[in-house]
């Protein structure tokens, strides 16, 4: 059994204590399971630690353990956890969350490789890592465990065959055969969420005797626009992923890479310095306007970003909602407007000091004198769209010069079909919900099998 002792742990970065985290993601749980065992097996006091949800329905989750002993040999600890509140999320962080910060004082443990299940997205398992507080653990202070560990990177694994189909269809996650309690997220949003987030890709290739070449290409072009400049590995039929592979994939990941990194709506766009040209009809497509959005106009414009667009995202200038920006974002054949915060120029002056010195720089560049730093930008990754279409709909959807000059009393006149926050389709919007998850705080002291 891994010993559970405190110790100091090896890290990357000078002074740096914290166990480094490897999430391992993706829809294919095949490739999960396979790049997991690479790098329970290439690094030295690496931990692999998985959660099973297929027995949700049944009410059970199955957590195991996998490390490798000083002789080599392979060690599994597998036990139950039952669903709290029937909800897996809490679930996953009520047993997760401590046992990252258990991990971290074995002296055996030098790295936690969390391979996870095809149905949860790494951005909120990083975010709930950073701050949701760990609370009545005895032995340790309350806090995050980001107090004990860090998400050090990301690796996403993608099936050639499928993966853009499951990114830009309208499927639900039950509907494209994981399991889904309570969950009307698509494959689309986890898909493009899953990649977009990565540190470094694996690619679970086709047989070359059979692949479209045509078809490999457009999907690169997606990846390579969706998660720029990080490294890609294609693991053959003939040739799966090992050790050493998976290690030197992650020993090319750039120093710059996102690493856990949990952007917001006001944080720039297209991180990474994306490829802006065209590939296989794969552009990104990119909307500014310092002119208000006419709320029904736009309204009827989003149907432009859900046809043939991998995904998009942006922040918004409603004209009837002039202190807060509205974020969009967007995958597949699902779209979700929510709250993005306030514009700077609806700040009070305390709330100015707690913003970011970038965000308060670009504000500034483009500041006007009447409205500041309102203004609508939007970027959308297409794939077989037509980018003069979603232009001229965006363009359209603008408040035109007579409009404009009235100004906001009658701006606030207009019908605003968006109100606290949007979905499409239509159908599915339920305004008894909000679109951004909570994330509570955790309480329980699960049994440390």
């Amino acid at each position: 059994m891994l010993d559970d002792q405190s110790a100091n742990h090896p890290q990357d970065a000078p002074g740096d204590q914290r166990t480094p985290v490897v999430l391992v993601t993706g829809l294919d749980a095949s490739s999960i399971h396979r790049v997991g065992d690479a790098l329970e097996c290439g690094g030295v006091g690496s931990v692999q630690v998985h959660h099973d949800l297929t027995q949700v329905e049944d009410g059970r989750v199955v957590r195991t353990l996998s490390w490798r002993g000083p002789d080599g040999r392979s060690h599994h600890d597998v036990c139950i956890v039952e669903l709290a509140h029937g909800c897996i999320s809490c679930t996953l962080r009520e047993d997760l969350l401590p046992l990252l910060r258990r991990l971290h004082r074995r002296p055996s443990v030098n790295r936690i490789v969390l391979t996870l299940d095809p149905v949860l997205e790494p951005e909120q398992v990083a975010w709930s890592i950073e701050n949701v507080i760990v609370s009545d653990m005895p032995g340790f202070d309350d806090a995050p465990a980001a107090a004990d560990v860090r998400v050090d990177l990301t690796v996403a694994c993608v099936a050639e065959e499928d993966w853009l189909t499951s990114a830009t269809g309208d499927l639900s996650l039950a509907e494209g055969g994981h399991v889904a309690l309570d969950d009307d997220r698509t494959l689309a949003q986890v898909a493009v969420g899953q990649v977009a987030f990565a540190d470094a890709l694996v690619v679970a290739a086709c047989d070359p005797t059979v692949r479209d070449a045509w078809a490999s290409a457009r999907l690169v072009a997606v990846l390579k626009r969706l998660a720029p400049n990080v490294p890609m590995m294609f693991e053959l039929p003939q040739r799966p992923i090992t050790p050493v592979l998976a290690e030197q994939l992650l020993a090319a990941v750039p120093p710059r890479s996102r690493r856990g990194r949990i952007d917001g709506p006001h944080d720039p766009l297209l991180a990474g310095e994306p490829p802006l040209d065209s590939d296989c009809g794969v552009t990104w497509v990119e909307f500014h306007s310092d002119r208000p959005l006419h709320p029904g106009r736009f309204h009827e414009a989003i149907d432009a970003l859900l046809d043939g667009v991998v995904c998009a995202r942006g922040r918004l200038w409603i004209a009837t909602q002039p202190d807060e920006a509205l974020w969009l974002e967007s995958a597949g054949g699902g779209l979700r407007v929510a709250h993005g915060g306030p514009w700077l120029a609806s700040m009070t002056d305390d709330e100015l000091a707690h913003v970011p010195d970038e965000r308060r720089a670009l504000g500034a560049l483009r500041w006007d004198e009447t409205f500041g730093d309102r203004h609508t930008s939007l970027v959308a990754l297409v794939h077989q769209g037509d980018p003069a279409e979603i232009e001229e709909a965006l363009r359209g959807a603008c408040l035109n010069e007579v409009e404009f000059a009235a100004g906001q009393q009658f701006w606030s006149t207009f019908d605003d079909p968006f109100g606290q926050f949007h979905a499409d389709p239509c159908d599915d919007l339920d305004v008894g919900e909000s679109t951004v998850d909570a994330f509570p705080g955790v309480d329980a002291d699960p049994r440390d099998n």
